[in-house]
């Protein structure tokens, strides 16, 4: 086996952990919503917010956006869901907007989800 053929087969073998190497870095730029889940005594909610509208620092994510709903007192965050996307793959969308309002009983987690995140503005 020449050089070229040698060449040829391992960018043939190479070649799907480009596209999906690719697929990652352009989700990773057009979707950079971070997941919380809001507890209070009566319900539970999946609530999404952009991560620059959070800011960049150090501390975890979850404590940047307590301190945000300790400051201002109120946040208008969208509610998440689970729903059918194009090619009826399951994921995770902008449902409504919901303000939710500082207390003492509220608690907010991280929100993991293996379904892909679909950002605010993306069209339905």
């Amino acid at each position: 086996m020449n050089s070229f053929h040698r060449r040829a087969l391992v960018s043939f073998a190479l070649l799907p952990a480009f596209i999906v190497a690719r697929q990652v870095r352009a989700q990773a730029g057009t979707a950079p919503v971070l997941l919380f889940k809001v507890v209070s005594p009566r319900d539970d909610v999946v609530v999404g917010i952009e991560a620059a509208q959070l800011g960049a620092g150090t501390t975890p994510p979850v404590q940047r956006l307590a301190a945000m709903l300790a400051d201002k007192g109120q946040l208008t965050l969208w509610q998440y869901a689970s729903q059918h996307g194009e090619g009826g793959a399951l994921v995770q969308a902008p449902l409504r907007q919901i303000v939710v309002f500082k207390n003492d009983l509220l608690r907010i987690e991280p929100y993991t989800t293996p379904l892909a995140i679909k950002p605010p503005g993306a069209a339905k």
